[in-house]
């Protein structure tokens, strides 16, 4: 193994060799100011809008409150569209009460940035800056994009993107999230036009996939069976396979579309200090690894402190989307999806 100074480059993100195979380097726990903590303490509690996964988040809640059991964390989950519409119209309304907003597609975030506040986490210098939205909206998560299946059922499995678009999954073996569900999916849109062709969406919609509105739907399916085959991103299935579900989990060498996320704390926030230490804490190593190693989510540190489960980034390379080049052609390149894949809202 190399010594812990050499370090590999992947797609933008830095790997330590040190954490090669789902071992992190010793963190240490994190350690915020008394001020801070007191702070915290006085306000007991946070309001949470996400549009993570419910389960994930809540697992993520639980492991903070065994270190600050003095700040209850509400959360209110809502999809990537109807989240950002929720935002909008409270705050037009003045009756936001989140104080924390926790979203998976930073352009949307950024063109509301001035509903937020600056903020600026103690290990700033340690994250990449183009992934900071707008100055002050920061990455908690960086999820991978995935392939996954029932091993029980699917015996030959696809080991590429490319191997989606073969007649043998055809017949809706196959299950994909539509384009228009947030964030994450418009990075992989983007992949799959700029890195797999623009052929791509054409071939992969004659094997008729199944269509999910979420990766949550999707990944509970291929567990039951139901769709053999799903396009998830690594969050939403982890858990479950950890939990014993007969899933497997691919990383496709043509690469794997990552989208850091964008948290922020409002301006009109009631608890902004409870809010400034849940999101310190999810920005800490200690916080950031177990997102990794029980999320199976990346980082976007300037180097990762640690591998999710099965992902190796020799093999896998991590695809990072350019959003400000691309962001003129959102709408059309999702209806265009629509219209190849035969979605209709």
């Amino acid at each position: 193994m190399p010594g812990p100074t050499r370090r590999q480059a992947v797609g933008g993100l830095a790997v330590s060799a040190a954490v090669l195979g789902g071992r992190a380097r010793a963190a240490g726990e994190y350690r915020p100011s008394d001020r801070l903590i007191a702070a915290a303490r006085k306000e007991g509690r946070l309001v949470l809008y996400t549009a993570a996964y419910v389960e994930v988040e809540q697992e993520v809640i639980n492991l903070f409150n065994k270190s600050f059991p003095f700040v209850k964390v509400e959360l209110v989950r809502a999809s990537g569209g109807q989240l950002i519409t929720r935002v909008r119209s409270e705050a037009a309304a003045g009756k936001l009460i989140a104080d924390i907003v926790d979203h998976s597609d930073p352009s949307l975030m950024a063109g509301m940035a001035e509903l937020f506040q600056d903020y600026v986490p103690p290990n700033a210098d340690e994250y990449r800056p183009e992934t900071v939205t707008a100055g002050k909206m920061w990455p908690v998560i960086t999820p991978p994009w995935t392939i996954i299946y029932n091993r029980e059922i699917v015996k030959n499995p696809p080991r590429t993107w490319m191997d989606l678009c073969k007649p043998e999954y055809g017949d809706g073996q196959i299950g994909t999230v539509i384009a228009a569900s947030g964030g994450s999916t418009w990075a992989r849109i983007m992949f799959e036009r700029l890195v797999l062709g623009e052929n791509y969406w054409v071939r992969q919609a004659a094997t008729r996939p199944k269509l999910f509105p979420s990766g949550a739907p999707l990944a509970d399916a291929v567990v039951r069976g139901e769709v053999p085959i799903g396009v998830v991103v690594h969050n939403a299935i982890l858990a479950m396979k950890r939990d014993g579900a007969p899933v497997d989990v691919i990383f496709p060498p043509e690469g794997v579309p990552v989208l850091y996320n964008a948290t922020a704390i409002p301006k009109t926030a009631a608890n902004p200090n409870a809010a400034r230490l849940y999101i310190d804490w999810k920005l800490s190593r200690e916080g950031q690894i177990d997102s990794i190693l029980k999320h199976g989510n990346l980082s976007s540190m300037k180097v990762e402190p640690a591998v999710p489960p099965g992902f190796d980034p020799n093999v896998a390379k991590v695809w990072v989307p350019d959003f400000q080049k691309y962001a003129p052609m959102h709408d059309k390149w999702i209806e265009e999806w629509n219209q190849i894949y035969g979605y209709r809202q």
